[in-house]
């Protein structure tokens, strides 16, 4: 993809009113679509500094606003830059962004100036996608995984490997050049062992995806259980509000309610879903469908139950439709605080006892919780993180990027093929046919090959305008 020669403008700051607002102008005309229209006591073509002044178009005295100046090749874009701070109002915005189109500047794509930094090579393409990352983070956790990124951390592992393999796809071509002389460049056992680790390495990449991918997206929970046993009350105990509608009537949750908590830095989407019961009801059936469909696809799930109400095989049923998903289950027994009472008649009445889930549910992590007692919500949410925490790998960089994980799927099947064409000696030219295809893979995440311009459309087209 090659830049273009339009100046573009955009609003940076988000639409609305607010007390500032910044418009960004980048390209070859940038200053000098800017300098004509502020009036200023101070000299605006000294890059790198802010000056006062007042936005007039034509005889029309716009706004008093602060210019900044950032000069080609120093700025966010690699190109001429300025930033202009005017007042929060919406008309004042509008208005400067107007004239400035007017005057045959061009409004900027989504992720516009992003790509120009890319292209520009301020960044390379991972780096930049790590930029939309944090401008989404909503946690603490979110938001240090885009800033290694943004760093550089990835890109860095990624060009070391790169480089070896280039290295030794060099020298795999010498040999080719000299096929007749019979001179070997490279040495096949040295070059076994660097394969063996580049894998093991890209299987790590590969592997942090896992956790990567949940801290991104946010933690997904669903909150599982027959009705009435308490799933829409831990919901709005954990979110601190009534976000869903507590009843003594069955089935008064019928479609799943979520929402966000951020907990020891940690994004959790909780999800409270209808109750597990046969029905006749179409609609709660529908509701009963979609809570088995958010639990498939859940990290958490949440099942909880009412001891007196429940048996531990019907706890089995009800998990035989979730029990081969990805989530980890916790079995959770609700409203604990009726126990705590000297009185040894109502534990007598339980339907299902510590040995019974023992016999049929050893396999899943058992909890207590009370809406009344804080401490059991706290050791649930705790449990949560600590089993996120275990997903960590030991490597420092994490991947979260899907594309990046499929590109790296890629380039670890192109070096299972480059390790066995080495087990089956291979001849060199084939060889280099593979490692072709791995470093092509790898270099696809960080741009240093020619990226096809519908892909980078809908990479740049999340990003937000004025970005």
């Amino acid at each position: 993809m090659v830049l273009d020669n339009k100046t573009i403008v955009a609003l940076s700051t988000p639409p609305g009113k607010g007390a500032i607002a910044i418009i960004r102008i980048s390209g070859q005309n940038a200053f000098r679509s800017v300098i004509e229209k502020i009036q200023t006591k101070s000299l605006i073509h000294q890059p790198n500094q802010i000056v006062l002044g007042n936005f007039h178009h034509q005889d029309e005295f716009i706004d008093q606003v602060m210019v900044g100046y950032f000069q080609s090749p120093n700025s966010y874009t690699g190109e001429d830059l300025i930033e202009i701070y005017c007042h929060g109002s919406t008309y004042i915005q509008q208005r400067i962004i107007q004239c400035l189109i007017d005057d045959g500047l061009e409004l900027a794509q989504p992720g516009e100036f992003t790509l120009r930094a890319f292209l520009n090579h301020k960044m390379d393409l991972a780096q930049a996608e790590a930029v939309s990352d944090l401008i989404e983070s909503e946690s603490k956790a979110s938001h240090q995984l885009a800033l290694n990124q943004l760093k550089g951390d990835f890109s860095h592992s990624l060009s070391e490997l790169r480089l070896q393999l280039i290295e030794f796809k060099s020298l795999i071509e010498l040999e080719l050049d000299f096929s007749e002389e019979d001179i070997e460049f490279a040495d096949r056992k040295k070059i076994r062992d660097l394969i063996d680790n580049i894998q093991n390495q890209v299987k790590r990449l590969i592997d942090s995806f896992a956790y990567g991918n949940v801290i991104k997206n946010g933690i997904s929970v669903a909150i599982l259980g027959r009705p009435n046993v308490g799933k829409s009350s831990l919901l709005n105990t954990l979110l601190k509000e009534s976000k869903a509608i507590v009843s003594d009537i069955p089935g008064t949750t019928r479609d799943s309610i979520e929402d966000l908590m951020t907990y020891k830095g940690y994004q959790f989407r909780f999800i409270d879903t209808a109750g597990l019961r046969k029905t006749t009801d179409v609609v709660e059936s529908i509701g009963i469908d979609i809570a088995l469909a958010k639990a498939q696809k859940a990290s958490f799930c949440l099942y909880l139950f009412d001891s007196l109400e429940i048996t531990a095989e019907e706890i089995a049923h009800d998990l035989n439709d979730i029990i081969q998903s990805n989530a980890h289950i916790f079995l959770v027994e609700s409203k604990i605080d009726r126990f705590l009472s000297l009185d040894q008649t109502l534990k007598s009445k339980r339907k299902v006892n510590e040995s019974d889930l023992d016999k049929e549910l050893k396999e899943f992590d058992r909890l207590e919780a009370s809406i009344y007692i804080p401490s059991t919500i706290e050791k649930l949410t705790d449990q949560l993180v600590k089993l996120i925490e275990k997903k960590k790998t030991n490597s420092s960089v994490v991947i979260s990027n899907l594309r990046h994980y499929q590109c790296l799927k890629l380039a670890l099947d192109s070096l299972k093929q480059v390790d066995l064409a080495l087990k089956n000696n291979i001849s060199g030219d084939l060889l280099s046919v593979d490692l072709n295809q791995v470093i092509h893979h790898m270099s696809q995440i960080t741009g240093q090959i020619d990226i096809d311009g519908d892909v980078l459309g809908t990479i740049f087209g999340k990003f937000c305008i004025g970005k």
